[in-house]
């Protein structure tokens, strides 16, 4: 038993004291958790921010969620900041689910940049247009070869086509599917109020889409629109183990014991800890999260673990 502070100055019982004061802070710092994540933030081309209403003309659903000046367009760099504050490691970047495959290119460039500048804070995932077909797939390779991680957030209802769709989805799920690497798609609830790019990519689709194409693991944003609820009923659920859900938008979408709640119905293995950046700031997202009721184990795995996982990324060292 060491006491505190030592009483003598024997070098033995300094160390055995020093290590207990270390041991102790760590436990007292919550430090259970390897590495945090925000797997869900958005970042935009200099070109798209400097000419934001020449891309509002392009494209219809890029004008409907960024038509308020108020609405930011953030950076790569801005993104840095937020982390830095709030003590994030690593952030999953994703681009805009436009329509015109050309936009999709431009911005994968920019992400790829992005990731290449950043190689030890940020993660990229490629934007491509589905309706696209064999064009969107190879643009995806070439994506993946390039070092992004995967696809996402495509948006069906901008991008006009079908989740549920096994044609439309197709040429990227066999991609998606022979890298390893995860579809993240935009999700919105069947009922609720109503608020910019809601949309309706309800349960049923993400439903359909995972039928369709099991090996895909699928990445259901914004709780996949209440679908985690659905798998209380075993067929959905066994249909389901490689759907994953992320908590992006949580503040403007549900209470937040919807943490506890999903995680009690799905378990934590599935759970991906996202912002949606810059609509909600990570600093006060991630105290909020820490308030939310998990096990710290749970609480691990959601905030970084199963990003780990999921995107094959190299775990931190953890010295015994």
């Amino acid at each position: 038993m060491v006491t505190y502070p030592p009483t003598s100055t024997a070098a033995p019982e300094c160390l055995a004291y020093a290590r207990r004061w270390v041991l102790d802070t760590l436990a007292a710092l919550d430090y259970t958790h390897p590495m945090i994540i925000d797997c869900h933030a958005h970042v935009f081309p200099d070109v798209v921010r400097q000419e934001r209403t020449r891309f509002q003309a392009r494209d219809g659903w890029f004008a409907e969620l960024y038509g308020a000046p108020e609405r930011k367009l953030a950076c790569a760099e801005d993104v840095l900041v937020a982390m830095d504050r709030a003590g994030v490691d690593r952030t999953v970047l994703l681009g805009f689910p436009w329509r015109d495959p050309a936009i999709c290119a431009l911005h994968n460039d920019y992400l790829i940049a992005c990731v290449r500048r950043y190689p030890d804070r940020l993660i990229g995932f490629a934007i491509v247009s589905p309706l696209a077909g064999v064009a969107a797939a190879q643009e995806l390779a070439r994506c993946l070869d390039a070092g992004l991680r995967g696809c996402g957030e495509v948006g069906p209802d901008g991008q006009g086509f079908r989740l549920d769709s096994a044609h439309d989805l197709g040429p990227l799920a066999e991609v998606l599917t022979a890298y390893g690497r995860p579809l993240l798609t935009h999700c919105s609830e069947p009922l609720g109020h109503l608020y910019a790019g809601k949309g309706t990519v309800w349960p049923q689709q993400v439903y359909a889409a995972a039928c369709h194409f099991p090996a895909l693991r699928i990445i259901a944003a914004h709780w996949g629109g209440g679908l985690p609820f659905y798998e209380l009923m075993p067929e959905v659920a066994a249909a389901l183990g490689n759907v994953y859900y992320d908590t992006a938008a949580s503040t403007y979408l549900y209470r937040f014991d919807v943490f506890r709640r999903v995680v009690a119905l799905v378990g934590a293995a599935r759970v991906l800890w996202g912002t949606d950046y810059p609509l909600l700031g990570q600093a006060r997202f991630l105290a909020r999260t820490r308030t939310a009721g998990l096990a710290p184990a749970d609480l691990a795995a959601v905030l970084g673990g199963n990003a780990i996982r999921l995107l094959g990324l190299d775990a931190p060292a953890v010295d015994g």
